[in-house]
């Protein structure tokens, strides 16, 4: 599998991406296998099909390791930011705020996806907790901006929350985006298993 940005660039992962290959190739009949493997620039991924029916309902995608490191301040525009850097085969910036609503998403993100700390560019997330491993997430992605969902966001945030002790391990964390809901499950070796819905939208035909 391999995936651009809206900019043009290559992404290295990811997660609903490759939910929506394994939905693709099942349900066009490429395959019949439930249990997929799929190469991409952060390594080969395991898929693990929900069929009903025929056709795929949603998948579990083993992500590899999310790796968070310690806490890191910046200072921008006369503001302090604490986030957390994970790598889940792409680098994110995770940030715990108060009020979803009201994070910065479109001001303060982009100085801080090329933020010199970062050399290549990272993702950016916002996070609320709502509950007991229950969260709320908001995204910008490198290359792309604000985007509804993304998978490997979604991993970075559980992992920082489990590092924070905010979430527990080894229990389903379910993260509510702009385009729908995931349930991240992390391993006490810090492996994580994306489980998430997969629906077809619309199909297209290449015209000579």
């Amino acid at each position: 599998m391999r995936i651009f940005n809206a900019d043009g660039s290559e992404a290295k992962m990811c997660g609903n991406g490759i939910r929506c290959v394994g939905k693709y190739v099942y349900d066009k009949g490429y395959t019949n296998k439930q249990t997929l493997t799929v190469e991409t620039l952060s390594g080969i991924k395991t898929l693990n099909l929900d069929v009903s029916c025929g056709k795929v309902i949603s998948v579990s995608v083993n992500m590899g390791e999310a790796a968070p490191a310690e806490d890191m301040t910046l200072r921008i525009d006369n503001e302090t930011v604490i986030l957390t850097p994970v790598s889940v085969g792409n680098p994110h910036a995770v940030i715990f705020v108060e009020d979803i609503e009201t994070a910065p998403l479109t001001t303060l993100v982009p100085k801080i996806e090329h933020h010199a700390a970062f050399p290549d560019g990272v993702n950016v997330e916002f996070v609320q907790v709502l509950g007991n491993n229950e969260l709320r997430m908001k995204v910008w992605e490198r290359g792309s901006g604000v985007t509804m969902a993304c998978g490997t966001g979604a991993c970075a945030c559980a992992a920082a929350a489990v590092k924070k002790k905010i979430c527990a391990p080894c229990e389903p964390i379910a993260l509510h985006l702009d385009g729908g809901t995931l349930q991240i499950t992390l391993a006490p070796d810090n492996t994580v298993t994306m489980t998430g819905p997969a629906e077809f939208v619309y199909g297209g035909e290449t015209v000579e």
